[in-house]
């Protein structure tokens, strides 16, 4: 049974992970709006990611006997000054993930919730890829500054993206 503290946190959760999915969204309708496709297809696919983790804490409060609630979403921001702007700023975001997992783990651990640490393991792990992929656009967005045919290429190599959906645990 999942204890109230931590059903709380969780859905708290899951409306930070639905909010992430939403800024993404944002940021793929403004990549689209300057023409950098494979931008917009990496942020969607980014979008995707985020709610599905969405889910996982949907589907893992409802299966330790709690009650998942969805809470009011803001509007996420729509413009940036540049490629850069947007992924700087995604990188900020991660890392604000990150903490509130972090967060949710100590939680675990205070309330004595194995089952929930266990689960949140996933997160931090995930985590870790998350900030680092978000990072490695912007690194190359830096090296690249304002060349054009720089930014072409790193367009091409971001549309390669595709979404795959977690393994479902056994």
């Amino acid at each position: 049974m999942l204890g109230q503290k931590i059903e709380e946190a969780f859905n708290e959760q899951i409306n930070k992970e639905l909010f992430s999915g939403y800024l993404y969204l944002s940021m793929s309708a403004y990549f689209l709006s300057i023409n950098l496709n494979g931008f917009a297809s990496w942020m969607r696919v980014q979008a995707l990611e985020e709610l599905t983790h969405a889910m996982k804490f949907f589907d893992f409060i409802n299966e330790r006997g709690g009650r998942a609630e969805l809470h009011e979403a803001k509007a996420p921001q729509k413009e940036w000054e540049s490629p850069l702007a947007a992924f700087e700023d995604a990188y900020e975001h991660e890392c604000f993930i990150s903490n509130c997992i972090n967060d949710l783990v100590n939680l675990s651990l205070d309330e004595k919730d194995h089952a929930s640490n266990n689960f949140l393991q996933w997160f931090v792990s995930e985590q870790v890829e998350e900030e680092a992929s978000v990072d490695e656009v912007a690194q190359k967005l830096k090296l690249i500054g304002g060349d054009g045919g720089g930014l072409f290429l790193v367009d091409q190599e971001l549309a390669q993206r595709v979404f795959t959906p977690p393994a479902a645990a056994k």
